[in-house]
């Protein structure tokens, strides 16, 4: 048996990197996994897969920054799958690093928009379908940059420290209907979103992983499935008194 055996799983920008890796590990343990994105062919790709391989899975285009959009996504998934047991609110994008007086508002918003009205949106039509079950799991995706600061990405920033916050506001609404709300923290995990930032930066890419390396006392970043592991302990009945708490995955970073 798996360790979630026969629950609907949904988790947001599933395609790639963190997303990925949660939702074969969610697969692999006997999850139903709903995997959403806004890309379709890597979606696509990862459902093939996840069953190929004997998995349960099934792709739907979502933009977690449109409402209209998770709303009608979501009540897909409940009659198609069954209902909704996990939500992962994973999606999400760095935004512009620059100076806060160098940002343009159109930057600022359209991170908000995502990393913090996809949470939303997405937690406020995934409830609903929870009440209904005997225990319901939402897992929100923050990062080390929700609990501490760096100069530099100042929407991320601030995005990040209010998912943290809403993650604790929501667990104490619903720990009445048995929906626990926690927060993970990663600290560098090496993604196509971090190796973008690589891209972007004026060291070449190994330079780049090198110096992120050298911030973990661990000796280096993490891997997605660092991180798939801790969604799937809170996922699972074994985090069952957990809610409202952070689960920081970052190879030692916060502890200097």
């Amino acid at each position: 048996m798996g360790r979630i055996d026969a629950k609907v799983t949904v988790v947001t920008g599933g395609a790639r990197g963190i997303g990925r890796a949660i939702c074969k590990k969610f697969a692999e343990e006997g999850a139903a996994v709903a995997v959403t994105d806004i890309l379709d062919d890597e979606g696509q790709q990862l459902v093939t897969e996840i069953t190929d391989a004997g998995g349960k899975a099934q792709f739907w285009h979502l933009d977690t920054a449109d409402e209209k959009n998770v709303k009608q996504v979501f009540a897909e998934i409940n009659k198609t799958m069954g209902g909704i047991h996990v939500l992962v609110n994973n999606a999400g994008i760095s935004g512009p690093n620059a100076p806060t007086h160098e940002i343009d508002s159109g930057e600022w918003n359209r991170v908000m928009q995502i990393n913090i009205n996809g949470v939303f949106f997405c937690t406020k039509h995934a409830v609903p379908y929870m009440l209904k079950n005997s225990a319901s799991s939402i897992i929100n995706l923050s990062s080390i940059y929700g609990i501490i600061s760096s100069a530099d990405l100042p929407p991320y920033h601030a995005s990040k420290g209010a998912v943290r916050l809403m993650t604790k506001t929501d667990a104490l609404f619903y720990a009445k209907n048995n929906i626990r709300v926690n927060s993970i923290h990663p600290g560098f995990i090496w993604t196509p979103l971090v190796e973008d930032l690589a891209r972007s930066s004026e060291e070449s890419i190994e330079d780049f992983r090198r110096g992120l390396d050298a911030k973990h006392p661990i000796g280096h970043v993490g891997k997605p499935d660092d991180i798939a592991y801790a969604a799937l302990y809170l996922a699972s009945e074994e985090s069952g008194f957990v809610t409202g708490s952070e689960i920081v995955v970052d190879g030692g970073y916060t502890a200097q």
